[in-house]
């Protein structure tokens, strides 16, 4: 499973994206350019010290990405708000690859043309869309879930180190 952003706009969603890969053991891609220099203070603070702890791989542009998820293999699930399968009618796969817009304009057409899945999360009458991190999250809970593929924690609590007894991974 990875995740994949493209031309992403704004740093903390993608330091949030990021967050979210290291914390789900789920490598993720970067589509360039980016709408900021990635190694922006905003990106790193948002992404806080679980940078160092995701697999990070930037593509110089769309041609460059493809040739490389080609090479690995496994579908590009495009998460979009002109989807055409909703979210919970989708069977993800292992070795998926979910893809999301820019925040400000989404997909381009040869981006949505090159997905061999397109996948909306169905929102209350008269919504948009989400933010893209939050739309991260909802597609990486699902495809983690049908696949089985959820981070296994070592048995027992799982306390935060220094915290006191009781105290539990919660923010």
């Amino acid at each position: 499973m990875r995740l994949a952003l493209f031309q992403p706009d704004i740093p903390q969603n993608t330091g949030a994206i990021l967050r979210l890969g290291a914390c789900l053991g789920v490598a993720c891609d970067i589509i360039e350019p980016a709408g900021f220099p990635v190694t922006d203070r905003h990106f790193r603070r948002s992404g806080m010290d679980y940078l160092d702890h995701v697999e990070i791989t930037r593509h110089p542009s769309w041609r460059a990405f493809m040739e490389a998820h080609a090479a690995r293999g496994g579908r590009l699930v495009l998460a979009t708000t002109r989807g055409a399968t909703p979210l919970p009618e989708f069977t993800f796969q292992a070795g998926d690859t979910i893809l999301l817009g820019r925040e400000s304009a989404g997909a381009p057409g040869y981006v949505h043309a090159a997905a061999d899945a397109r996948v909306y999360a169905p929102l209350a009458p008269g919504m948009r869309s989400l933010n893209v991190a939050m739309t991260a999250a909802i597609f990486v809970a699902e495809a983690l879930r049908q696949t089985n593929a959820w981070p296994r924690p070592a048995p027992g609590p799982q306390a935060l180190p220094g915290a006191p007894s009781g105290a539990h991974q919660m923010e």
